[in-house]
């Protein structure tokens, strides 16, 4: 039987490990390795996020986007919403401020605001994935809740819901509950994992 809570608490563990110039390392070596992807390159309207807990930093793939044009978008917590994400236009000048989590994000401009249906790709934080593309996250169920409309989609599967991870967050295999939504593929380190569903 799979512990999540015990997993969290050891691959977080071993996310912190790394230090600074490693995470800055690995990091790099993600960006290439998923900005050469014809997924990121065809890709207008990108959702990233911002690191904390010593998330992969998504700071180079930020700057790589802005460079090509992309329209960049950050997560904001839509507590009216039943905790669904919504997605504000994000650009280097947005101001910031600090959810209930303690996660910066854009200060919510309405006008600045798409719902997740209208994104090309997000690029999701993640605790650990698997070789089928399930996701274990932090728990608190906002990405599922937000994009649980991809599981009833038969053809249109956009956005396409890549995670970003460390190599070492690869598990043998997670549960998949009726609620989960897979991922479309992972970037790595060290590896490009696309999953068929």
């Amino acid at each position: 039987m799979c512990d999540r809570p015990k997993q969290r608490r050891q691959l977080r563990a071993r996310r912190r490990s790394l230090d600074p110039h490693e995470r800055r390392r690995r990091s790099e070596a993600l960006c290439r390795r998923l900005t050469s992807q014809a997924l990121f390159r065809n890709s207008r309207r990108i959702a990233v996020y911002l690191a904390s807990d010593s998330e992969v930093d998504t700071t180079p793939i930020l700057e790589r986007a802005w460079k090509l044009g992309k329209e960049i978008y950050l997560p904001v917590l839509a507590p009216f919403l039943h905790n669904r994400l919504w997605f504000t236009r994000y650009e280097t000048d947005t101001p910031l401020v600090r959810n209930r989590f303690g996660i910066a994000e854009p200060r919510s401009v309405h006008r600045q605001r798409i719902p997740s249906h209208a994104l090309d790709l997000v690029l999701t934080p993640l605790v650990g994935f698997d070789a089928e593309g399930n996701r274990l996250g932090m728990g608190g169920g906002f990405y599922d809740r937000s994009f649980a409309f991809l599981c009833r989609r038969r053809h249109w599967r956009k956005p396409r819901l890549v995670g970003l991870a460390y190599d070492f967050q690869q598990l043998p295999a997670l549960p998949a509950h009726r609620w989960d939504v897979p991922l479309n593929a992972v970037a790595t380190d060290s590896g490009w994992h696309v999953f068929t569903h």
